[in-house]
Parts: structure tokens; C-alpha cells; sequence
């Protein structure tokens, strides 16, 4: 009866065990990662990512499916990951404008950006891009800005983006000059009015611009990084341009629901620091309009504070709305 008792009894300590958490964070991955991305097929966040779930994948051992779920300005995809069970297995690829501008510019929304998701890791950043048709007699962003204020009308600028719109409404803010954004609901058709001379400036990311840039139908003018940046190189910033301090960075960042083992959060920070190291994917990310970041997970949760003091008094003033 004493062994019986004893086998029991170690029974039931090792049911108890992998019952635990730590040993379920233990096991995983066992299936296939879901990663959202709340944007559609083809555009930058999307071709990003799934470039970086098969490097990730590499590491982990499982397959990483992407899973587009485009809609309000990227809150439909950013409440379904919310929702999603904690396990490691669903997770989001964030931007500045899910994570940070949306909960500033929709009166509701049905998830907190900063109560409801793990930071995992951010992946890389880029700044926006200003340009104009090649035909155009405007080369920089400080020439859009006089030609305004010389003939007393408002200049239109085409906002494929919540981050372009942000763009905008700091160059209002800086030259106290009426510049009138219109939005776009994709890049395709504002890039094709600028071109064909309907619209004549736009704000956009070096991903969707570039190839036109490259084949001589836009011409950059201004970035609106702090420093040059080698992903549009020698095209000065708007901050060289006369607006000191000027500065808007776009991003991607990692994101599992709220109540992510730790030990999952982890391991998913790793394999994305380990892809970002290699050369091949830091070189790809570059290409597809990408400065690779990385880093721990608390470095992407101070740096969503910094950016959410930044924006929430901007768009305050502004009176910026999205519905």
C-alpha cells in the first residue's frame, strides 16, 4: 500500500507540473504561430513581416502564417489579437498608428493599446517621405512651404496614412502655413494623382515611394527623420530644411495579447533579435524601406510612452478626428 500510496502521490506532483505554466512555456511552440497583420496583402507591413515570420520560423521550429485582417485604420486586426488567448500563439505586428495615433484620434476603441498586449520587440522604423512629381518645380519641402505663403492659397497633399497626416499637421504647426491634407485610402491612387499632376505633393513611406523615385516619375524632397537616412540617401530632412526639431519616425513592432508567459514573450524576442542580426535579413528589411531595430521587449514599452507623449498633445491641438 505504501508504494501504491507513493506512485500516487508522484502522480499527481507531476500532473501538477505540467499543468503549471512554466512548464506549457516550456513546451512551446507545438503548432503553427498566427501572426495579424491589420493592414492588406502587399503593402510594406505585410511584405515585412512575412519575410520575418520565415526567418523567425528558422529558430522556432514552427510555421508563422500571416493572417491579414485590414480595417479602421488597422483597429479591426490590432481587437482581434486583444481577444486572442494569451498563449503565445496569436500574435500582431503593431504599428505607430495601432498602437500609438489611433488612441488619440478614434473617440473609442475596443482594445487599450497599453493595457492589452505584451510588448515582444520592435522591428524596425523608417521616416516618411515627402515628394512630387518629377515635372515639378518645388525640390524641397521648405519651397512647398513659400510657395504657399506667395500666392496665399493652401496647398493640397495627398495622405495615403495616419502617419502622413501627422506629417502634415507638424509642418502646419512649424511654418504656420495652411496646408490642406487629403486622404487616400491607399497609396496606389494618391501616388497616380500626384504623378498624373491632380494632387501635387505626397506623404508616403520609402517602400511605396521609391520605386517610383527610382524610375523618374517622383522626386523626393524632404524626409522627416532627425538625420539623413540611407533608405532615401541625399535627399535632406525637413529639420536641414528650416524646421528645427522636426521629426516623424513610422515603426513596426511585435505584439503578443496581455498575460503572455514570460518565458513565451521571451523566446519570441530572441528569434526576432536573432533574425535581425543576420546580415541577409537586415539587408532585405533595408530593401523593403526598413532601418532593422530590435532590442529587449522593456526598450519597446518605454519608447510607445515616449511616442504617446509626443503625439497625444499634437493631435490634441490639432482637433485631429479620424471618425
Amino acid at each position: 500500500m505504501k508504494r501504491i500510496a507513493a506512485a500516487l502521490s508522484a502522480l499527481a506532483s507531476t500532473l501538477v507540473l505540467l499543468a503549471s505554466p512554466t512548464v506549457q512555456a516550456q513546451a512551446w511552440p507545438s503548432k503553427p504561430i498566427r501572426i495579424i497583420v491589420a493592414y492588406p496583402a502587399g503593402q510594406g507591413t505585410d511584405i515585412a513581416t512575412r519575410y520575418l515570420a520565415e526567418q523567425m520560423a528558422r529558430d522556432l521550429g514552427q510555421p508563422i502564417v500571416i493572417d491579414n485582417r485590414p480595417g479602421a485604420g488597422g483597429n479591426l486586426g490590432t481587437e482581434l489579437t486583444a481577444q486572442a488567448a494569451p498563449d503565445g500563439y496569436t500574435l500582431t505586428m503593431g504599428t505607430n498608428a495601432t498602437h500609438v495615433l489611433n488612441q488619440f484620434l478614434y473617440s473609442r476603441l475596443a482594445f487599450d493599446p497599453e493595457k492589452d498586449f505584451e510588448p515582444v520587440a520592435l522591428v524596425g522604423t523608417f521616416p516618411m517621405v515627402i515628394a512630387v512629381s518629377s515635372t515639378s518645380s518645388l525640390h524641397s519641402a521648405a519651397e512647398v512651404v513659400s510657395a504657399v505663403k506667395a500666392n496665399g492659397r493652401s496647398a493640397d497633399i495627398a495622405l495615403p496614412s495616419t502617419s502622413a497626416r501627422l506629417v502634415v499637421e507638424l509642418l502646419k504647426e512649424r511654418s504656420a502655413t495652411p496646408l490642406f491634407g487629403v486622404p487616400y485610402k491607399g497609396a496606389a491612387t494618391a501616388i497616380t494623382d500626384v504623378i498624373g499632376g491632380q494632387m501635387p505633393v505626397i506623404v508616403d513611406t520609402p517602400t511605396s515611394l521609391r520605386p517610383h523615385i527610382a524610375g523618374g516619375k517622383l522626386r523626393a524632397i524632404a524626409v522627416t527623420s532627425s538625420q539623413p537616412s540611407s533608405l532615401v540617401p541625399g535627399v535632406k530632412t525637413v529639420a536641414e530644411q528650416g524646421f528645427a526639431g522636426f521629426e516623424v519616425i513610422a515603426w513596426n513592432a511585435l505584439y503578443a495579447p496581455r498575460g503572455t508567459p514570460p518565458q513565451v514573450v521571451a523566446a519570441l524576442n530572441g528569434a526576432i533579435n536573432k533574425a535581425l542580426q543576420r546580415p541577409e535579413t537586415r539587408q532585405r528589411l533595408l530593401e523593403l524601406g526598413f532601418e532593422p531595430a530590435g532590442g529587449p521587449a522593456s526598450q519597446l514599452a518605454d519608447f510607445t510612452k515616449a511616442e504617446r507623449r509626443k503625439w497625444q498633445p499634437l493631435i490634441a491641438a490639432a482637433g485631429l478626428k479620424a471618425d
